[in-house]
C-alpha cells in the first residue's frame, strides 16, 4: 500500500502542528497533495483507468477548496504551504 500509517504520521508531523494534528488545513492539503501525486503517476501508466481519473479530479477539487478557504482566512499560512509543497494557483 502506498499510504501507510507511518507515512501519514510523517506528513502530519512535517506540515501540521504535530503527529496527531490531522485536522489542520496544512496537514490535509499536504495529504491530498501526496495522494494526487501518487494517482498522477498511476495514470501515466494506466491511461484508461477512468475510476482513478475521477478520484483524482475529486481530490484536486477538495484540495482547491481547502486552499481557497486558507487564502481567504489566513494569507500567510496559505503562502507558506504553497511554497513548501511547490504548488501554484
Amino acid at each position: 500500500m502506498y499510504l501507510t500509517s507511518e507515512k501519514k504520521k510523517e506528513i502530519f508531523a512535517k506540515y501540521g502542528k504535530g503527529v496527531s494534528d490531522t485536522g489542520s488545513c496544512e496537514s490535509q492539503i499536504a495529504l491530498y497533495t501526496f495522494r494526487i501525486n501518487h494517482l498522477n503517476e498511476h495514470l501515466k501508466v494506466s491511461k484508461k483507468d477512468f475510476g482513478t481519473q475521477r478520484a483524482l479530479l475529486k481530490l484536486v477539487g477538495k484540495r482547491k477548496s481547502l486552499l481557497s478557504y486558507l487564502q481567504e482566512n489566513d494569507i500567510e499560512r496559505y503562502r507558506s504551504i504553497i511554497k513548501e509543497l511547490g504548488l501554484r494557483k
